[in-house]
């Protein structure tokens, strides 16, 4: 498998000029998106329809900066012709390995006093839209600092929202927040403010039953700052807002500098009548272009990792070896590592450890911390990822040892100087041949496109805290209908998951927090939740007290996914949904409701009358592994229990 592998296959042909576009009216390859932009009263807007209904009503646009406001008197001067993009790339880390990207772009450029001072740039396919600001050299000046994104989305009336509320610097433990690690609220009503701090992309609101509608960013590296939602009271629309004041300690600038002429990142927009459009969109990487060549041959992995169960005292080199050995005999070919090796191993026996694995075909990803100067978590290793000089040495022995990727753990927020933190280390670990997750982090915006050595990030209220907290257990299920649908959507995750313990300690015994999801459910997730690089909650007393069932399929679950299909769900409810690996179609579901999920599924994409394998719960949740056939209309009937999951494997069609 060639994991780092593109294939970029670009034409680019000219559809009409400007002139034909009756109302600057921008539409989609099939017809049924359109996007309308003006500069009615000098104010530049846009607006989205879906299948003639308003999905953003009229929106501002516009940038503020220390050279200029470009938010108002301006004209729309100008449009190039609308041409057409077809484009093939594979990026086999992403929910869909082969994508063919079909839209439609224009370049709109805006003047005022007669000179032209902003492009927006549109890239509109069947169910996105992207658009991003291109700024021009004023004169002698050649840097512009962005005050302001006029940017807003104004949503029709009785629009639900699901959000993520984004945190307030320096707070939570070690003052490392904000970090991505709130829980959602589903079917609010518009005109909130988060905590008072607006919210975290990506962001779902449901236009009534007219469809739904995601918004996000993608293309953020260090050029430029990562944004939020801010609810705009005034002009009762969301609106792009910058990073908080008191992030990294309270040093660095809330807003971005600019080289001129320069790019904004691209925002995004994905809507539909139902939410197949949003699980399946892979609009953040459409825009985006690979920004260097991978130094190796990157792979996927599976692996396991201690901590999540055993915690801090597990870091010991024979725990570790443990887990090697443990890793191996599941097929996987990683452990990670995590806080504090390098006082409970030390590099010497880290060296050791690192000879073992490779004896077992197991390779080690290390934790470290991202510190700095930003919060005041004390975990080491410290002080290598935050500066160029301590980073290529620390890389340079990690090469030299073997290692094949790092964790690392606690940023900042997301100011431009943040972000390139994140881009300085994934430069760096290509040059050393070195993976690179991220936690305690932002969310991805693009870089598995753009960085070919980026594995996954956190950016999510993920597993750990089912280890600290009985009520993350209780909200599990809840919690894991959203993020296929929600975060998952745009980026790969790093969460962690499938526990197979029933109580989060070391012996697996009654005391602590206690996982009342069910087996199927954990199995379930390891489908649901799509990152590459995988590293399971799964621990070595699972080959004795957990089904083995349950073990063997985790042995042979996939880690990467050739495409995604949306089937059924409600984001807080329940959710299903297929991957296909090769020619497999995997089919998982959970259920967060207080009653059972009893569904008819049609599954096209296997052959009608075909035997399935079918992994289910029974009401008290004992899971079960039976061999089912599909109807002759390519149909089964599933109950899902609450709390409970489900899998269907089958023979994709031509198998």
């Amino acid at each position: 498998m060639q994991f780092n592998k593109q294939l970029v296959i670009t034409c680019i042909s000219t559809i009409s000029p400007f002139i034909a576009m009756a109302g600057h009216q921008l539409t989609s390859p099939d017809g049924k998106l359109t996007v309308d932009i003006d500069d009615a009263g000098g104010i530049p807007a846009y607006s989205v329809n879906y299948d003639g209904k308003a999905f953003i009503l009229p929106s501002s646009l516009g940038i503020k900066t220390n050279e200029g406001d470009f938010t108002k008197g301006l004209t729309l001067s100008e449009a190039t012709p609308v041409t057409a993009v077809n484009e093939s790339y594979t990026l086999p880390n992403i929910k869909k390995r082969h994508v063919d990207v079909k839209a439609n772009r224009a370049t709109y450029s805006f003047s005022k006093d007669g000179k032209k001072v902003m492009d927006v740039t549109f890239h509109v396919g069947n169910n996105d839209v992207a658009f991003k600001y291109t700024l021009f050299p004023k004169g002698q000046t050649k840097c512009y600092v962005i005050e302001e994104e006029n940017t807003g989305f104004k949503l029709p009336e009785g629009t639900t929202t699901f959000l993520c509320p984004q945190s307030g610097p320096m707070g939570g433990f070690a003052r490392t927040s904000p970090s991505y690690e709130t829980p959602y609220t589903v079917d609010d009503t518009m005109g909130k403010n988060g905590w008072g701090e607006g919210y975290s992309f990506p962001c779902l609101f449901r236009n009534g039953d007219e469809g739904w509608i995601l918004i996000s960013e993608t293309g953020v590296d260090g050029s430029y700052c990562a944004s939020r939602l801010l609810w705009d009271d005034k002009d009762k629309e969301y609106a792009i807002g910058f990073p908080q004041k008191g992030e990294m300690n309270g040093l660095g600038s809330t807003t971005p500098g600019i080289a001129l002429p320069g790019d904004t990142p691209w925002r995004t927009i994905t809507l539909g009548n139902s939410l197949a459009p949003i699980v399946e969109t892979t609009i953040p990487f459409d825009v985006v272009k690979p920004k260097y060549e991978p130094s190796k041959q990157y792979e996927p992995s599976k692996g396991t990792w201690s901590w999540i169960i055993k915690m801090d005292p597990s870091c010991n080199f024979d725990e570790q070896k443990r887990y090697i050995d443990f890793a191996a005999e599941l097929g996987y070919n990683t452990v990670l590592v995590d806080a504090l090796w390098d006082t409970q191993i030390g590099y010497d026996r880290m060296e050791e450890l690192a000879r073992y694995g490779k004896s077992k075909n197991v390779d080690l990803y290390l934790w470290y911390n991202s510190n700095g100067y930003w919060n005041d978590a004390p975990q080491g290793p410290r002080g290598h990822m935050d500066n160029t000089v301590a980073r290529r040495k620390e890389m340079k022995w990690m090469h030299d040892n073997g290692i094949r990727g790092i964790k690392v753990d606690f940023f900042g927020g997301d100011k431009q100087e943040m972000m390139r933190i994140y881009e300085d280390i994934l430069t760096d670990a290509n040059d050393y041949g070195i993976q690179v997750i991220f936690h305690g982090c932002t969310l991805p915006r693009g870089w598995e496109r753009m960085y070919p050595n980026y594995a996954s990030s956190e950016a999510v209220l993920a597993s750990e805290n089912l280890h600290f907290s009985q009520g993350s257990c209780d909200a599990e299920a809840f919690n894991a209908t959203l993020h296929p649908i929600i975060r998952n959507t745009v980026g790969s995750m790093d969460f962690g998951g499938s526990a197979l313990n029933k109580y989060y300690n070391a012996n697996n015994e009654p005391r602590g927090s206690k996982r009342i999801t069910s087996d199927v459910f954990a199995l379930a997730t390891a489908v649901l939740f799509q990152s590459a690089v995988q590293h399971f909650a799964l621990a070595p007393n699972n080959l004795t007290d957990a089904p083995a069932w349950a073990i063997n399929f985790m042995k042979e679950v996939p880690s990467v996914w050739d495409e995604v299909k949306f089937i059924d769900g409600y984001p807080g409810k329940y959710v299903i949904l297929a991957r296909r690996n090769g020619d497999k179609w995997y089919i998982a579901g959970v259920n967060a409701q207080s009653e059972p999920v009893k569904a008819t599924l049609y599954l096209p994409m296997i052959n009608a009358g075909d035997k399935v394998t079918v992994y289910s719960d029974n009401d008290k949740l004992e899971g079960k592994v039976s061999e089912e056939k599909l109807n002759k209309k390519g149909e089964i009937k599933v109950t899902i229990p609450t709390n409970g999951g489900l899998l269907i494997i089958g023979d994709a069609i031509g198998a």
